[in-house]
């Protein structure tokens, strides 16, 4: 079977970016960087029995400026690989363009199975009724994906398939339920290979590093329950941890690859699987800059465990500060208090670590609640810190809690950069407030030293 697995091109809608001060533009990141990992493990279970291809539209957009709009290019695709069945993953903001390739798709060759995945599928399959699409593989799909290639090659029903559902005139079927465990591909030790996407290998740069990047899974899920995340949600709050092998045989396989993000929700969730995973990275002798995802309370609870982190090739955090207000963290469910913000961000920048600190910006801000953060952002600096807006992403605690609320349901605007709830400022204005939030960062350097990196 020959099977093309699409990851779609990012939302272009950025209203935050598009009324910010020019000289706050270049900080304000437009892009997830990184290859599409989820379908490179789809990929993995089924390359040595299949012909499968993967094509990263968005790192092609990113290579090439001058690349076709959408259709054609997924025009060009169905004529280059002929496939029996195309897979696409989804984001909420990538909805409508991924639904675009389905259509195309189709209507190139109406035979084609299309199959939908991804977290915007799992959580809200409801969206994904239309005559071009075929099944949604919700959950953790590297098994079931396998199931429905082989049923496709041997020609076998489809309804047999458990944990998918079948999409027609009539609406959504499901077949039937199966426990998700969402550590089938932990538990097999499987490792993406990165030589279906060596195409777009120079987009996958960070903005704070000259060198291009991969993505790790340490971990799937997370334990804490922030209001405004959908990803808890998509496994329900449960949370795996990897086997820590199985991580050291995946960084040393990424020869190509000096720079390291850990994509995972939260990369500290146990501090002694990390601090023995650096062991190993140091008896291995392994020499990479690795970015992680860390909470503010980890960071204050685990100080020597930071620096430590540090000293072994750590140079860049994201860090979810989200808000200045006791009332607004409580509101997220973050169980971090404020006063722990300055205290982090110390113990990073003592530990020479870069620091991306994000807040979000509720749509009820006014004038004096602006001018409050404003004075609070500038007192605790980060390198790069970025500011966007509170948004009921589908799925999530917030969206059921506003969902009457929304004035603006274009799937495209659920990225954090537009707001989809009624602002008490003027739209614009409050677009511009955001904007020039941006310009407050920590002077210095904006990219990484790599000198210490070795080949």
């Amino acid at each position: 079977m020959k099977v093309l697995l699409i990851s779609p091109p990012r939302s272009p809608e950025n209203k935050i970016y598009d009324y910010a001060p020019e000289d706050a533009k270049k900080f304000i990141h437009r892009k997830l960087i990184g290859p599409p990992l989820g379908i490179m493990y789809l990929a993995e279970v089924i390359k040595h029995d299949h012909d499968v291809t993967v094509y990263d539209m968005k790192g092609q957009y990113d290579l090439d400026q001058n690349a076709p709009e959408l259709p054609i290019l997924t025009e060009q695709l169905m004529k280059k690989y002929t496939p029996d069945i195309v897979g696409v993953t989804f984001l909420a903001s990538e909805f409508n363009l991924g639904m675009k390739i389905f259509e195309v798709a189709k209507k190139m060759d109406p035979d084609v199975l299309t199959v939908a995945g991804g977290i915007h599928a799992t959580l809200c399959p409801e969206d994904f009724v239309a005559p071009y699409l075929d099944i949604i593989c919700y959950g953790e799909s590297v098994d079931k994906f396998k199931s429905i290639v082989e049923a496709r090659k041997k020609n076998k029903n489809l309804k047999d398939i458990p944990g998918i559902i079948l999409v027609s005139h009539k609406g959504l079927e499901y077949t039937k339920k199966i426990p998700s465990t969402w550590s089938t591909f932990f538990s097999k030790k499987m490792l993406p290979d990165r030589t279906l996407i060596e195409t777009w290998y120079p987009t996958y740069r960070v903005p704070v590093h000259p060198i291009p990047a991969t993505y790790v899974l340490s971990s799937l899920g997370c334990p804490y329950q922030c209001s405004f995340c959908s990803i808890w949600p998509q496994i329900n709050g449960c949370y795996y941890q990897r086997d820590i092998e199985s991580i050291i045989t995946e960084i040393k396989s990424c020869d190509d690859y000096l720079v390291i993000r850990f994509a995972d929700a939260n990369t500290i969730v146990n501090p002694d699987i990390i601090d023995k995973l650096f062991d190993r990275i140091i008896e291995e002798e392994i020499h990479k800059h690795y970015v992680m995802d860390i909470r503010v309370d980890t960071a204050v609870n685990n100080p020597d465990l930071i620096k430590k982190l540090a000293d072994n090739g750590l140079k860049a955090v994201i860090c979810g500060l989200e808000s200045f207000r006791e009332k607004e963290l409580k509101n997220y469910n973050k169980n971090s208090g404020v006063n722990l913000i300055p205290e982090a961000i110390k113990i990073f920048h003592d530990n020479g670590i870069h620091l991306r600190g994000n807040y979000v910006i509720p749509p009820d801000y006014d004038e004096d609640d602006f001018d409050q953060f404003t004075e609070f952002a500038s007192k605790y600096k980060v390198a790069l810190a970025g500011y966007t807006i509170l948004t009921p992403m589908p799925g999530s605690i917030f969206y059921n809690q506003v969902k009457n609320q929304i004035v603006d349901h274009d799937h495209a605007k659920y990225n954090f950069f537009n707001s989809v709830l009624k602002t008490k400022l003027p739209l614009e204005k409050y677009y511009e407030k955001i904007g020039a939030l941006w310009k407050i960062k920590l002077g210095g350097t904006e990219t990484i030293d790599i000198s210490d990196v070795k080949d």
